[in-house]
């Protein structure tokens, strides 16, 4: 069965038995972190009804890009933002016509435990109040899309100023929800998707839409070779089976 776990910079082979092409080859998949569940589903699916067997790795979209621009050997790129995906094909780093946009998302604020109260996520709602002398689990506030985009929320809703010397900012956005989790940090800000993953937390808000800039994923083939398997992979990204798993673990489907 083929399994995924997040990583830094640290490529996991998925690998199943099935239905074996005659010319399998193998692709490299650099992914946004809060991925990681559903394209392990989606992996293995891929990989029974195509043959061709599929490398991720997952972490942060801003990790991800820089390694891309260091001359890590990635083929598809499927970034939480679309500014990594820009800075990387000003560089012509993308394969012409093969960027899509994949995915939306939410932001949510979660809480330890599986029955926390519900918050009322608001301007002027007494977040400092809320954390106590607890903590804040973010992603880098400045540099992971989950980080940037919660950042950003706060800043409308003028509450950032209040606690900003409370967040506690983790590599990626599943670093984030382990330390609320494991009891480190009593909040966080995650994607929805990411608080589906984990049964210790609660979501006991999610963050108006028009506090943030609109939350899309897109996708594309990278620059550095061209095999008919990365043209396979994103077709079966558009297709009903990843749409399903995709919506299963809360995400927005954007592309037909």
């Amino acid at each position: 069965m083929a399994k995924a776990a997040a990583t830094t910079g640290v490529a996991i082979a998925l690998g199943v038995c099935g239905a074996r092409v005659a010319f399998a080859d193998e692709i490299t998949v650099f992914a946004a972190t809060s991925m990681t569940t559903a394209l392990a589903e989606i992996a293995e699916d891929f990989e029974t009804a195509t043959g061709h067997d599929l490398v991720m790795s997952f972490a942060g979209s801003s990790a991800l890009a820089r390694q891309v621009q260091q001359g890590a050997p990635a083929d598809i790129f499927i970034s939480a933002n679309p500014g990594w995906m820009d800075v990387l094909e000003v560089d012509g780093l993308v394969e012409k016509g093969t960027r899509f946009d994949l995915l939306g998302n939410s932001m949510v604020l979660i809480a330890a435990g599986a029955d926390a109260a519900p918050v009322d996520i608001e301007p002027g709602m007494d977040l400092a109040g809320l954390l106590g002398d607890g903590r804040l689990a973010m992603a880098l506030v400045d540099a992971v899309p989950a980080g940037i985009y919660g950042k950003a929320s706060l800043e409308a809703l003028g509450l950032w100023d209040g606690i900003a010397a409370q967040v506690a900012q983790a590599d990626n956005v599943r670093a984030a929800l382990a330390f609320v989790a494991t009891g480190e940090a009593p909040y966080g800000i995650v994607y929805a998707t990411d608080a589906v993953a984990d049964g210790r937390v609660s979501v006991v808000g999610t963050f108006p839409a028009e506090t943030h800039p609109p939350i899309i994923y897109p996708v594309a083939d990278l620059a550095n070779r061209d095999i008919p398997a990365e043209a396979a992979f994103l077709e079966y990204l558009r297709g009903a089976q990843a749409r399903a798993a995709f919506e299963r673990q809360g995400f927005t489907v954007l592309a037909q």
